[in-house]
Parts: structure tokens; C-alpha cells; sequence
């Protein structure tokens, strides 16, 4: 297992947390996801041979939340 941090733009609604965990946590191969909201930072812990950071950021992004970096 991976695990990758995403720094977001600054999160503005907790419903937001709730929308990015549901949407990261039914891709393959995601075993966990935290959003920080009040750092506005994403967590994801990942199998690698299932999915990679590039395609969870992409997911991210597409929910309209746009990834500021990611380590």
C-alpha cells in the first residue's frame, strides 16, 4: 500500500469531505481516504497496482477541486 497527500485549494463546505471520500473511495485498489478540511488536505491510502496518485488526482481535479501539489 501507498499512501499520497493532496494539498487542495482552500475547502469551503463539509459537505465537500463527504463528496471527495465517497468519490476516491469507490476506485479500485483505494483501501482508505481522509479529507483534513481544515488544512485542506486529502490523504488516500492506495494499492499500487491498482490505481496511481496521477489517476486519483485526476478524480480530485474532476470533482472540482483543483490539487495545489501532491507528495
Amino acid at each position: 500500500m501507498k499512501t499520497t497527500k493532496f494539498q487542495l485549494e482552500t475547502l469551503t463546505c463539509p459537505s465537500c469531505i463527504k463528496k471527495i471520500e465517497s468519490n476516491l473511495g469507490k476506485m479500485d485498489g483505494v483501501d482508505e481516504v481522509k479529507v483534513l478540511f481544515n488544512s485542506s488536505k486529502v490523504k488516500v491510502q492506495y494499492d499500487e497496482a491498482k490505481v496511481n496518485k496521477d489517476q486519483l488526482e485526476d478524480t480530485v481535479t474532476k470533482l472540482g477541486y483543483p490539487v495545489l501539489s501532491a507528495s
